[in-house]
């Protein structure tokens, strides 16, 4: 990927949920090519553990499951113990499975929320006192286009994905007074490999490129050149912003 340095990037400690595959695995790997401390927590401790061995230096994994939230900030707090104060959190973990409204119990609709949703907050709230220390901070939350578009049945992701927006204007009134910046991602339909091995078809292929003004499909490293910037000292002008990164698909 070819990618902007940011200067201020350099040295940062960074944490991303879900970071071991897929788009985390993108922005990871991005931030640790400027110079980045890169923590990574993931349920997959087998790729996670690949991944850290890939990029070598300044990498720190943590097995984490995001919806024991005791759990997570436990290994939030080994994160910046084991790499120093975090200063920016990509909160990218979450699973876009598919369901009909006969198949959703009240049990699922949580664990849905607890997945894509709940962790986003509480991880933000362990960050909060390294970025008070350090004088302010940057955080990122992966938000979706699937709730803007009228596809595939899956109420519970779409309905915690809307929320992301809420939550995220929600977090950057309150945080900006400590210089913590707060912004989403909206991505569109991006092709990592979890997308072309269970949901990709070429007639989904097809109709997709139609409705895009940008005649590609899009891939991880979209996603991961945004976060870059959104983290530098470039958009330090910038919070309680939603990017699409979609292609104008929607």
């Amino acid at each position: 990927m070819t990618q902007t340095v940011y200067g201020s990037l350099k040295n940062k400690t960074v944490l991303i949920t879900g970071g071991a595959s897929g788009i985390g695995e993108s922005i990871a790997t991005a931030f640790h090519a400027q110079g980045s401390k890169v923590a990574v927590l993931d349920y997959d401790a087998e790729a996670g553990q690949a991944l850290a061995r890939r990029m070598g230096e300044r990498v720190h994994f943590e097995h984490s499951d995001v919806r024991d939230i005791p759990a997570l900030q436990a290994a939030i707090r080994r994160a910046s113990e084991a790499l120093g104060p975090i200063t920016v959190l990509i909160n990218n973990a979450a699973r876009d499975d598919r369901h009909t409204i006969d198949q959703v119990t009240p049990e699922y609709w949580r664990e849905r929320f607890a997945t894509n949703l709940d962790h986003q907050f509480f991880a933000t709230q362990a960050v909060l006192p390294d970025m008070e220390k350090a004088g302010g901070g940057s955080v990122i939350n992966m938000g979706s286009t699937s709730y803007l578009v009228s596809d595939d049945s899956f109420a519970a992701y779409k309905t915690a994905k809307s929320a992301v927006v809420g939550l995220t204007r929600a977090l950057a009134r309150e945080l900006g007074p400590k210089n913590v910046r707060v912004n989403s991602i909206v991505p569109g339909w991006i092709m990592t490999q979890r997308q072309i091995d269970l949901w990709l078809t070429p007639e989904g292929e097809q109709e997709l490129l139609r409705r895009q003004c940008v005649k590609r499909k899009l891939v991880p490293e979209d996603i991961a050149k945004v976060a870059l910037f959104l983290a530098s000292e470039d958009a330090d002008a910038i919070t309680a912003q939603s990017y699409l990164v979609d292609g104008g698909w929607v």
